[in-house]
């Protein structure tokens, strides 16, 4: 089996150069992978900011969905992990793409490896405030009033709320707390599964352990990378 894991597009609603530049190359790489996945895992933050209300969708993110529609039309499964901007899903992805959705983690035993997949946001250390606004955004009575609002007013307030635009991109030493707490818990995860699959950090790398390994699938703001799983063999790749 071909399973190809990725994260962190961070594909944004309104583009300027540079974000039209990173959504081409995203979909020239489903493109190529086509015909030979025959499982693709979008582990959180594809979207900068992602809702569905009940007659609208975001017109931006429009190519992405037509190329998600084709790799599903050619047999392709595609399961769908949630980040910290591309939670509120509704029901758009499952019922008219067919997409598995997952809203904090896939567990899955694939050619004989047990797999867990998440996209890690929860697991950061030295990161309370985070934690704090993740269970209030994600909160029913939250997502029931941005459903309300009119597409634009909301979408002008999600712009407001992403943490992702060029102004506000984490440092260095931000990043490294992530991936520290990122590895702390994968460590503690081995010990009940063969491979931890993460997020968030945006630090593409594979680690391997005495009980097992740990990946992340780095980012498409900087990295361009992706994991690809073979027969249970795990590589990291940069798609150029």
């Amino acid at each position: 089996m071909n399973v190809y894991i990725a994260s962190d597009f961070h594909l944004k609603f309104i583009e300027n150069e540079e974000d039209t530049r990173r959504r081409e190359k995203v979909i020239d790489f489903l493109d190529s992978i086509k015909d030979e996945a025959d499982l693709l895992i979008l582990n959180g933050d594809i979207f900068d900011l992602w809702f569905v209300w009940k007659k609208f969708i975001i017109k931006g993110y429009f190519p992405l969905l037509l190329k998600l529609h084709q790799l599903r039309e050619n047999g392709v499964r595609i399961v769908f992990i949630a980040g910290n901007h591309d939670f509120w899903f509704n029901d758009f992805l499952t019922g008219t793409l067919g997409i598995e959705v997952y809203t904090d983690d896939f567990c899955e035993t694939i050619d004989g490896v047990k797999t867990f997949i998440s996209h890690g946001d929860r697991y950061t250390s030295n990161d309370l405030r985070y934690q704090i606004f993740r269970r209030m955004i994600r909160n029913r009575f939250i997502m029931w009033v941005f459903g309300n609002l009119h597409p634009d007013l909301a979408l002008n307030i999600g712009k407001n709320m992403s943490r992702s635009s060029r102004k506000q991109q984490p440092t260095d030493e931000t990043l490294n707390k992530r991936e520290q707490g990122l590895i702390q818990f994968a460590k503690e995860k081995l010990n009940e599964t063969d491979i931890v699959i993460l997020g968030h950090s945006h630090i593409p790398k594979i680690e391997r352990y005495e009980n097992g390994i740990y990946a992340n699938a780095g980012d498409w703001i900087n990295n361009n990378s992706y994991l690809k799983m073979t027969n249970g063999k795990i590589e990291l790749y940069n798609y150029s």
